[in-house]
């Protein structure tokens, strides 16, 4: 999947999930470009307000959401305007059921009684927020028509059709070109894949295909709500394979070490390739444990009886000296693989590798890999 070919997607339409998940879901997103917790309040906020939006651009726009119409509700005063003038015909036409108008008026009430009379400043952060993931779909032509297609013009409606037929999907996306871009459109995939594996549970099905979910530079991408997708995907069948820096970098990106924390334990085998960072390799050494080491410890000492100084050159001369020497050997308790052992010892393409077999752990081991672009020559 690439933008400017002949992929539509549009992020949005799913007319399954309740205006409020939807919001969580560009929440989780925005805590990707929000590494400060203090933000925390401007992004429920902020969320606040994408569901009255997601909830109000359903009932004008026929179910059907963009994020070109959040940007326009968000940013044009006017546009919301003309949109609650047909929604008024359409209320006075009796064309809305009972919970259109409930929502409609509900939505009503949020805009004109709260969100229209924010202060100016306050006001401007909430749509600095919310723009910072709408204004990059609507910035760029062949962005806004490969992500803000026509609702006639879609051909990708999601992942359970792809997971069903057993079909592989790739987002082809320069993380170095587009960069909020490709982190808004990955992390979203992300969470619709996670959502439709998760939701085959619930259908109790007696065979459920494998699926897998492989990630690389992982760090760019890691959202909190990872640490549950990974606790309890093993149930529905799912395989996570993700590559990321360091322990470090993700720590970075969600800013909750608990978090990263239960992210690893949850990944069962893992290969740890040469660091230089200290928070992976003290968590790698920690499960990794210790065992009894061998050290030796060597001394030598000096003595001798009535020692002069001479005075012209202010050294000391000794009569009959006595030089002693002792070895030692002792056991300690020590990890198994020193901070050496990741900064030094592992060279290009080898790793230190934790496997399990499925109902055992196999001894960690140093293991050397063989390049993708080798393998080719030798063929």
């Amino acid at each position: 999947m690439n933008f400017g070919g002949n992929i539509k997607y549009n992020p949005l339409d799913k007319p399954n999930l309740k205006p409020a998940m939807l919001a969580n879901r560009l929440k989780t997103i925005l805590k990707l470009f929000s590494k400060n917790n203090s933000e925390d309040y401007w992004l429920d906020k902020a969320e606040q307000v994408l569901t009255e939006c997601i909830k109000f651009c359903r009932l004008y726009n026929n179910g059907y959401v963009t994020f070109l119409e959040l940007h326009k509700l968000i940013t044009i005063p006017d546009y919301y305007t003309s949109k609650i003038s047909l929604m008024h015909s359409k209320f006075l036409s009796g064309k809305l059921s009972s919970s259109n108008v409930h929502d409609l008026l509900s939505s009503i009430e949020f805009f004109e009684k709260e969100f229209n009379n924010l202060d100016t400043r306050t006001s401007s952060i909430l749509k600095s927020e919310i723009t910072r993931i709408t204004g990059t779909f609507i910035s760029d032509y062949e962005i806004q028509n490969t992500f803000c297609p026509t609702k006639e013009e879609l051909n990708f409606f999601g992942f359970e059709e792809m997971i069903e037929k057993g079909k592989i999907i790739v987002l082809n996306m320069n993380i170095a070109e587009y960069k909020n871009l490709s982190k808004i459109i990955a992390a979203y995939l992300k969470l619709d894949f996670q959502t439709e594996v998760m939701a085959r549970l619930a259908k109790h099905e007696n065979s459920i295909r494998s699926v897998c979910f492989i990630s690389d530079e992982y760090h760019e991408y890691v959202t909190d709500t990872d640490a549950d997708f990974f606790a309890q995907s093993r149930e529905a069948k799912c395989i996570n394979i993700v590559a990321t820096q360091s322990y470090t970098s993700l720590l970075n990106s969600i800013n909750n070490q608990y978090t990263v924390k239960v992210i690893i334990q949850n990944l069962i085998n893992k290969f740890w390739f040469r660091t230089d960072d200290t928070f992976t390799i003290e968590d790698a050494q920690k499960q990794l444990g210790k065992e009894d080491k061998q050290k030796f410890s060597k001394s030598i000492s000096e003595s001798s009886k009535d020692p002069k100084i001479i005075s012209l050159s202010s050294i000391f001369s000794y009569d009959k000296p006595n030089f002693s020497e002792s070895l030692n050997e002792y056991t300690q308790y020590d990890f198994i693989f020193d901070t050496n052992f990741f900064t030094q010892r592992l060279n290009t393409f080898s790793c230190l590798a934790f496997l399990s077999t499925g109902k055992s752990i196999i001894p960690p081991q140093k293991i050397d890999l063989t390049p993708y672009f080798i393998i080719d020559k030798d063929m």
